[in-house]
């Protein structure tokens, strides 16, 4: 929520704090840039000190930066706004790594990739709301700036109360792991002594693994493009549509929650069939067809057809990402679930960096198709690497080789 609250009202807050809109970018671009030095100490605090500890900083650090936020409800004050929300930004370091691990932790493997997906609501469900409320709570009031400071102050004060009521109630019900483990593959790993781990070697096996390389890349593409579309949604839509940034949050909740709903298709399609690569190759190719429909029909005077538009985009587009965690968990087990999600997401925010900072010098010199046209190019690159990608489905083995010795050896064949 957090992250999408300014973008989706650039226009407002760049008349409210009297900057442009690339500064106004930068308060969503900042996740990106703090989550690629922070990755490898957040994603080693993961594995040294688990779930809760984690879970409890990154809760922590986002109820301290919306606090901040609530001292930046004047005009001058963008400095301390943006000091806010690089606070935030640290904070989810710490969370975007949590879905593939609790997923793998407390769930079976009949179920784990549903967890997973699950668990990536919570990420989206943010998103939506970010896209839904703040439009509703700050309309657009440029002639009297106390009205409009007054309406942010509502939705800072707000966001920190329901930010702080989140920690604590992390603090009192998250727990570590389950009493039992969940599948075989967990079983051997929490068997394993602890000095037998090493974070560094975990990072190099990592690296050397193409299949995951390839991945690494096409997910940051993937991911990274849809960062970029939202945080400069509303700049498209107004381009378009003057003066309609209530619908172009409307649009970029329907864009969020239809991924939400693709996300649980995928997860428990994974869940049945254990097509990973096949599932996000046709993903991955029907995002692009979604971005390329999207593109063409954004000027063409229908709101409504961007809602449609928006919507299929977002169903294949967001839909992907717990597609992206679990390929990578099979493809790369032993190593840690937070340190191949959380080189994923460092990926997908460099990626975001840079279609952000391009698309949006684009769509500013040129227009939102000349920005959305680059965005093609790069997924269509990310659909030939993800089909060039080796599926070994690891995980998966292990737990389907040591249940089928199980049963040989109940029925009296081993």
């Amino acid at each position: 929520f957090q992250w999408i609250q300014y973008s989706i009202l650039s226009n407002v807050f760049a008349g409210f704090y009297g900057v442009s809109f690339t500064q106004i970018d930068w308060l969503s671009m900042v996740y990106m840039v703090a989550y690629v030095p922070l990755i490898l100490p957040a994603t080693w605090l993961l594995d040294a000190r688990g779930l809760r500890l984690t879970a409890l900083l990154g809760a922590g650090l986002n109820a301290l930066g919306a606090w901040l936020k609530c001292g930046s409800l004047a005009p001058q004050r963008y400095p301390l706004t943006l000091a806010a929300q690089a606070v935030c930004a640290v904070a989810q370091v710490f969370i975007l790594g949590l879905p593939s691990r609790i997923a793998s932790v407390w769930f079976g493997p009949t179920e784990v990739s549903t967890a997973c997906a699950v668990a990536v609501l919570g990420n989206q469900l943010g998103t939506a709301i970010g896209f839904l409320l703040p439009p509703v709570l700050v309309p657009n009031t440029p002639n009297d700036i106390d009205l409009m400071a007054h309406n942010i102050s509502i939705m800072f004060y707000g966001t920190a109360i329901v930010s702080t009521l989140l920690f604590f109630l992390a603090g009192v019900v998250f727990e570590e792991k389950p009493k039992y483990p969940p599948s075989h593959s967990q079983a051997i790993l929490q068997n394993k002594p602890p000095e037998d781990y090493s974070y560094k070697q975990s990072i190099i096996n990592l690296f050397k693994n193409i299949p995951f390389i390839l991945l690494l890349i096409s997910y940051g593409i993937m991911t990274g493009a849809f960062y970029s579309v939202s945080t400069l949604l509303n700049q498209m839509i107004v381009t378009h549509y003057e003066g309609e940034e209530v619908n172009a949050g409307r649009i970029g909740l329907t864009l969020v929650v239809a991924g939400m709903v693709g996300s649980i298709i995928c997860g428990l399609w994974l869940d049945y069939t254990k097509t990973y690569k096949q599932t996000t190759l046709i993903v991955y190719i029907l995002s692009f067809i979604g971005l390329l429909v999207f593109t063409f029909t954004l000027d063409l005077g229908y709101l409504i057809v961007v809602f449609v538009t928006g919507g299929v985009l977002g169903f294949f587009m967001t839909g992907y990402l717990p597609l992206g965690f679990e390929f990578a968990v099979e493809i790369t087990y032993p190593e840690s679930e937070g340190t191949s999600s959380g080189l994923l997401n460092a990926s997908a925010q460099i990626f975001g960096i840079v279609f952000t900072l391009v698309q949006g010098k684009l769509t500013t010199d040129y227009s939102p198709r000349a920005g959305n046209i680059f965005l093609c190019a790069w997924i269509f690159v990310g659909i030939i690497l993800t089909a060039l990608i080796k599926s070994d489905l690891r995980r998966h083995n292990v737990n389907s080789g040591i249940m089928n010795l199980d049963v040989k050896a109940v029925s009296g064949d081993s």
